[in-house]
């Protein structure tokens, strides 16, 4: 059985009013050392391994290295990384035109915005890394909400997404889990 331990990033500093995927925003470290700690407790009451995947992006990054600090094995995986933005990334939402919102909502699983990543894109990084996972049993990851929603949100061979209900992504910080159907 496959079952994905999946934590969003604490909040990234500056990341306010801004769409943000691949804009790489440290976060506060204090806030990745308790998430680092409620992870530990986490593994230590269910018995989970000792290993963390992580994304490349500093708000996933500074967990690991507190676990890697505190003997856990940490795995960096691009994979995980958020939603990519294109040209749209790093910018406030009330800079991105209106109409290009609309262009992506219109069609939320092939349009990619600012030219980056569509969620069919994501959705097969997602795809890859569950596959991958298979045969670990339990894995626990340190991610992000884009990528979260798409594990839990899209499943294989999804034709259509309404942007109406795609859901907001979970609060920073929260432990969302996952198991292979």
């Amino acid at each position: 059985m496959t079952e994905l331990w999946c934590w969003r990033h604490p909040r990234a500093i500056g990341a306010a009013g801004r769409c943000i995927g691949r804009t790489d925003l440290r976060v506060d470290p204090r806030r990745a050392k308790r998430l680092a700690h409620r992870i530990r407790a986490m593994a230590r009451r269910e018995n989970l391994p000792r290993t963390v995947w992580v994304s490349t992006l500093q708000r996933s990054l500074a967990i690991g290295h507190w676990l890697a600090d505190w003997g856990w094995q940490v795995h960096v995986d691009a994979r995980l990384c958020e939603l990519d933005f294109g040209d749209w990334d790093g910018r406030s939402w009330s800079g991105i035109a209106w109409t290009d919102v609309e262009a992506w909502q219109a069609d939320l699983l092939r349009h990619a915005p600012g030219g980056g990543e569509s969620l069919q894109m994501l959705a097969a990084r997602v795809s890859a890394f569950c596959n991958e996972s298979a045969a670990d049993g339990s894995r626990l990851l340190v991610t992000h909400g884009g990528w979260i929603n798409a594990l839990l949100h899209l499943p294989h061979g999804v034709q259509a997404v309404d942007a109406a209900s795609w859901p907001a992504p979970p609060p920073h910080g929260a432990l969302q889990r996952w198991t292979k159907p």
